[in-house]
């Protein structure tokens, strides 16, 4: 079995022969990069003439003919004159070159069959035992050139690869499920959120449906707060750019952040990419004492991020980010239970759903201190706090190194939803370098000025990327608690509507989240209607349920339909309705 960097190395390879194979049948093409990703590997090109995914079969016989003469990869130190040589009429390659040459990196070209190409290594020790039938070309898209809009833009060719065969076909299947739960196409049909051009891409509006979703979503993280004291704040949306230089964000992400322009001060404002640095504000406005600690601050609010058109994807990936944050300002010798009582909210509310959880240990890179605020003795210190607390949880974890965030080292929480897809989405952050760059401070127990510790939190993380994930995860056909209509009461004709509608109005009034369907249409079309929505509870109101009956309730996803006594259907609901905290 390969390990994941054998496996890595092998998707890289075949990123190399897919170069080889395009090169075989477009010879005047120009090649750039070719990676490995976590299914399988991509290579960007150049066309003349332009390919679309019909040429796929052809590339992809074209790779398996090559392949058993691809039986080792040698590799060759160059000059960079040599390089420059090699690739003499390739403009993409010569800015690698030069860019590489120019940091002092050593050039090497990596050899297998007749194809070389300029690469830094991480080989299969060759291709020629590889099974053909593991591998696969997937789709053709447009990238700019190093991820940047002002490039030109170029063709990507995506390949999934596995060790085995049956694991690709594992694979595929997955994503012939994921597009039947693509949260896009539902998101549309259950009118959970929606687009405009004249609001802008990456700009999500959600209706009063989705917005009911983000409403439970975010109650739901409430709720699972309540125990440990958290306060609510409230920040604004722009920032004068002064802050984010102080935390540090305006250097590492300064291509991402909105400006705002005002014609009445020379300020200068942004969007608030972030809300940490206004958080240790609130903590600021005032001395503290070691008595006061922890102060643990929580909202809900929206971020805003530039990102490039080009890696919008619904919900997933969005300019609005809103995320259900909190920073834990404390002692050092509070950092263990704060979080502790941060991965009792985590664990709880991702078993609500069904998502077992992987834990990765993010840690910075060693070997590129530039990328990280603070010096290597704070960094190993927060480190060696982490690890001490999964060692003392007894939780296994990966160590996923230069994976931390900018300012620290974090834990972070990987989902598996129902169709066996990971997603990185709860956090938990450990930051002495804010509170030091906001010179923040607190007078401890023996009368000296103490820095506290900041701990950053999401549990949910985007709101918008979890529901497109649960969405998918769900298929549409949400729990009772969360789904953004829970009963919908259907008219068997026109004379039942008054009694139907006193009925919505008990539901109503107890806060489910009920609807009148009261048309003309026949019962069973209002009942398939129902489904489509994928309501969790139909109930049909006719004479026997007027006279006093007991109420049939149509459940979704169940054959059998449910009796419930008329005097207890609101009491069912309500308690169907209720935060699922264990």
């Amino acid at each position: 079995m390969l390990s994941p960097e054998q496996l890595e190395h092998r998707r890289h390879s075949l990123a190399h022969l897919l170069a080889a194979a395009v090169m075989e049948l477009w010879p005047d093409t120009k090649r750039t990069i070719g990676p490995a990703i976590d299914d399988g590997f991509y290579y960007d090109f150049a066309f003349s003439t332009p390919i679309t995914e019909e040429d796929l079969p052809k590339i992809e016989a074209k790779m398996k003919s090559i392949l058993p003469a691809w039986d080792k990869f040698d590799r060759e130190d160059v000059s960079v004159d040599q390089a420059k040589q090699a690739f003499a009429d390739n403009p993409f390659k010569l800015e690698l070159i030069n860019q590489f040459s120019g940091e002092g990196q050593s050039l090497t070209f990596y050899k297998s069959g007749a194809f070389s190409d300029l690469c830094r290594g991480g080989h299969d020790e060759g291709l020629s035992h590889v099974d053909p039938e593991s591998f696969k070309l997937s789709k053709v898209s447009g990238a700019y050139w190093r991820g940047d809009e002002k490039n030109p833009m170029l063709t990507r060719i995506y390949g999934l690869a596995f060790e085995t065969k049956a694991e690709l076909d594992v694979h595929l299947a997955m994503l012939e499920e994921a597009k039947k739960r693509d949260h896009r196409k539902l998101g549309a049909e259950l009118e959970l959120f929606t687009y405009s051009a004249l609001v802008g891409s990456g700009l999500p509006m959600f209706t009063p449906r989705g917005t009911a979703m983000r409403e439970s979503l975010t109650g739901f993280v409430t709720a699972l707060m309540k125990p440990h004291k958290y306060s609510r704040v409230w920040i604004p949306h722009i920032a004068k750019s002064d802050l984010y230089k102080t935390s540090g964000h305006w250097d590492k992400f300064a291509d991402d952040i909105f400006h705002v322009t005002s014609k009445k001060t020379d300020d200068q404002f942004v969007l608030k990419p972030m809300n940490c640095p206004h958080h240790t504000q609130i903590y600021a406005s005032k001395m503290r004492s070691y008595r006061d600690l922890p102060l643990r601050f929580a909202e809900a609010t929206t971020v805003y991020r530039d990102e490039n058109t080009g890696q919008l994807a619904g919900l997933t990936r969005v300019r609005s980010i809103t995320q259900d944050d909190a920073h834990v300002f404390a002692r050092p010798d509070q950092v263990k239970e704060e979080v502790l009582k941060i991965y009792d909210i985590i664990t709880k509310f991702y078993a609500a759903f069904g998502m077992p959880l992987r834990i990765r240990l993010s840690v910075d890179d060693p070997e590129h201190p530039e990328k990280y605020l603070g010096g290597a003795e704070v960094w190993s210190k927060a480190v060696a706090s982490l690890k001490e607390l999964l060692e003392e949880l007894g939780k296994t974890y990966e160590l996923g190194v230069g994976e931390a965030a900018f300012y620290g080292p974090k834990i972070d929480f990987i989902a598996t939803d129902a169709i066996g897809r990971d997603w990185q989405l709860a956090t938990v952050q450990l930051d002495f370098n804010l509170p030091e760059r906001f010179e923040l401070e607190f007078h401890d127990a023996d009368g000296q000025i103490k820095r506290p510790v900041m701990i950053h939190r999401a549990i949910l993380g985007s709101v918008e990327r979890f529901m497109g994930v649960l969405i998918e995860h769900y298929a549409g056909a949400f729990p009772f608690w969360l789904a953004p209509a829970q009963v919908r009461v259907a008219t068997v004709s026109e004379a039942f509507i008054p009694f139907a509608t006193t009925i919505l109005d008990q539901l109503t009034d107890a806060g489910i989240r009920a609807e009148l369907d009261d048309s003309n249409e026949k019962v069973g079309k209002k009942i398939r209607e129902a489904a489509t929505m994928k309501v969790p509870w139909t109930i049909v109101i006719g004479q026997k349920e007027v006279d006093g009956g007991d109420f049939k309730v149509n459940v979704f996803g169940q054959t059998e339909d449910v009796m419930i006594a008329a005097s207890e259907l609101v009491a069912k609901a309500v308690e169907a309705s209720k935060y699922p905290i264990m």
